[in-house]
C-alpha cells in the first residue's frame, strides 16, 4: 500500500474505530461502521450503511477493486451463543464464552452485494458476486456468482473482459 494515498474519499459520518490502511482510489460513503482491523485495496468502493464489525482483536482485507453494496454485513468476529458462558461486548474476559473470531479475505475484483451478510472466517476468491441478500460463508470458487442462504454457487463469471480492462487501468491509470 502507498504511504502516501490518494484520490480518497471517506464521507464524514463514516467511522473507523482503527485507522484503516488504504490503497488508491478508494470511496467510503455514509454510514459505514468498522470495528475491525481493516486494509483496503485501490479502486474499493464502500457503499452506504456498510457494518464491518468483530472488534479489535479481528481482521477484514479487500485487496483492490472491490465493491461492497450498501447494507452489507461483514462479520469477522462474533460471540458463538451456546453453553460457554456469558455474551456480550460488556462481559468480562474470564466470564465470556466462546467467540468465534476469524479474518475474511476478499480477493481482488470480488464484490459484495446489497444487504448480504459475510460470516468469520470467508475466503472470497477473485472475481466473485456475493449476489445481494445471500448469507456467504466458508471460501468461494473464483469467477463464480453466489445466491442465496445460504450462498450456493449458481453461475460462472468470464473473467476476459475484467482481466483485459484491469491491465489497461494498470498501464493507463497506475494500479498502486
Amino acid at each position: 500500500m502507498n504511504s502516501k494515498p490518494n484520490d480518497i474519499f471517506i464521507h464524514k459520518d463514516a467511522e473507523f474505530k482503527i485507522e484503516p490502511i488504504l490503497g488508491n482510489h478508494i470511496a467510503i460513503d455514509k454510514g459505514v461502521y468498522c470495528t475491525v482491523n481493516t486494509s483496503i485495496g485501490s479502486y474499493t468502493h464502500i457503499s452506504p450503511y456498510v457494518t464491518i464489525i468483530g472488534g479489535t482483536k479481528s481482521f477484514f482485507k479487500c485487496e483492490g477493486v472491490n465493491n461492497i453494496m450498501a447494507g452489507a454485513r461483514i462479520i469477522c468476529g462474533s460471540d458463538r451463543f451456546d453453553d460457554s458462558g456469558l455474551f456480550g461486548a460488556l462481559i468480562p474476559d474470564e466470564l465470556k464464552g466462546k467467540q468465534i473470531i476469524e479474518p475474511i479475505l476478499m480477493k481482488r475484483f470480488s464484490n459484495i452485494g446489497t444487504n448480504s451478510i459475510v460470516l468469520p472466517g470467508s475466503i472470497i476468491e477473485e472475481g466473485v458476486l456475493i449476489a445481494s441478500g445471500s448469507l456467504f460463508y466458508g471460501k468461494s470458487e473464483p469467477w463464480t456468482v453466489y445466491k442465496g442462504n445460504p450462498a450456493k454457487p449458481i453461475k460462472k463469471i468470464n473473467s476476459e473482459k475484467a482481466l483485459n480492462n484491469f491491465e489497461i487501468l494498470k498501464n493507463n491509470y497506475g494500479f498502486y
